[in-house]
């Protein structure tokens, strides 16, 4: 049976859904060479490029509904973002926490916040390394709402 909004783009109505308490853990890797990496956390002319990918996280959990047209306007109520060099093996890994008390989950904010953060970290060293990649993005956790808890 096909629904009046098949092939519709639009924002699901989730007026009914229960406010719960939600939670969801994403993370992303910046992947370079050890060399670049040891550069990062010395710090560019930008500046500190792992304080600016904590910012620019936090900014896009703000600002997902903004970015991703079905996303809704949820009340945020935490959002946490890590962001952990491993010089010896030439990773960055950013993750972020982001919880919330609302109709729906959160897990669209967590995964555009460690996005921002990868791609802040790529835009401030790319003077240094071209082959630099961004991997490995993926919800980790998510706890909440009708669904309930996930873990990878």
């Amino acid at each position: 049976m096909s629904s009046r909004h098949e092939g519709v783009a639009r924002i699901v109505e989730v007026g009914a859904k229960q406010m719960t308490d939600r939670e969801a853990v994403a993370e992303c890797v910046v992947s370079m060479t050890p060399d670049a990496c040891a550069r990062l956390v010395a710090g560019t002319p930008k500046g500190n490029p792992l304080e600016a990918a904590r910012i620019a996280g936090v900014m896009a959990v703000k600002r997902t509904p903004d970015l991703l047209p079905f996303c809704h306007p949820i009340a945020v109520t935490g959002a946490e973002v890590l962001v952990e060099p491993d010089e010896r093996n030439g990773t960055i890994r950013v993750q972020t926490t982001v919880r919330a008390h609302d109709r729906t989950g959160v897990e669209m904010e967590a995964l555009t916040a460690v996005t921002a953060g990868c791609l802040t970290i790529y835009g401030m060293l790319e003077r240094y390394e071209k082959g630099m990649r961004i991997v490995a993005v993926a919800l980790l956790e998510k706890k909440g709402g009708r669904s309930g808890h996930w873990k990878r």
